[in-house]
């Protein structure tokens, strides 16, 4: 981590020159610019200090960048093969978040497993072929460029009775892949 640099880009934000920012720490601009420059750190309090004059603090401060990830790419998915079935979490890490989006591909015949009822809602859109989402004692069948929702209080699952592979977008809230 750059506290020096880190601190200078706030810094220059909030319009501040290093003396303001001393002069609101009761700092020196010497020690200010030794800071910027990683020359010297600072002890716990005194970077509690500066912080605060800067509008921020400790666990903003050291809160990882990728918390605040907006893009993604292929590199970053996870993938998981299982029975005629490819899924492809395509958010790293979604679980922590309040949706799920996957990546699901079907091969004909394949489907998902049986999921039991749970708290939250379930969409999905479909890529490519045509599904089956069995929803307690109802079958819906979704074809490609048509979407389903529905609440996830009944057993559910996803099948492939085509003769073709289909594939979809797979959002859950709350997680549970």
């Amino acid at each position: 981590m750059d506290i020096g640099n880190k601190i200078k880009r706030l810094r220059l934000q909030l319009n501040l020159s290093q003396a303001e920012l001393a002069d609101r720490c009761e700092l020196t601009k010497g020690y200010i610019s030794q800071l910027e420059n990683d020359l010297t750190s600072p002890s716990i309090s005194t970077l509690c200090d500066i912080l605060a004059a800067l509008g921020t603090d400790l666990a903003e401060f050291f809160k990882r960048e990728d918390d605040d990830r907006v893009v993604f790419s292929a590199d970053d998915f996870i993938e998981k093969r299982d029975d005629g079935m490819l899924l492809k979490w395509i958010i790293p890490n979604a679980q922590k978040n309040e949706m799920e989006p996957i990546l699901v591909e079907l091969l004909s015949g394949a489907s998902t497993a049986l999921d039991f009822p749970h708290e939250g809602e379930e969409f999905g859109y479909v890529l490519e072929g045509k599904i089956c989402i069995e929803l307690g004692k109802n079958q819906y069948v979704c074809k490609k460029g048509e979407t389903f929702y529905f609440k996830a209080d009944k057993t559910h699952r996803i099948t492939n009775g085509s003769r073709n592979s289909a594939k979809l977008l797979w959002v859950s809230t709350p997680p549970n892949f």
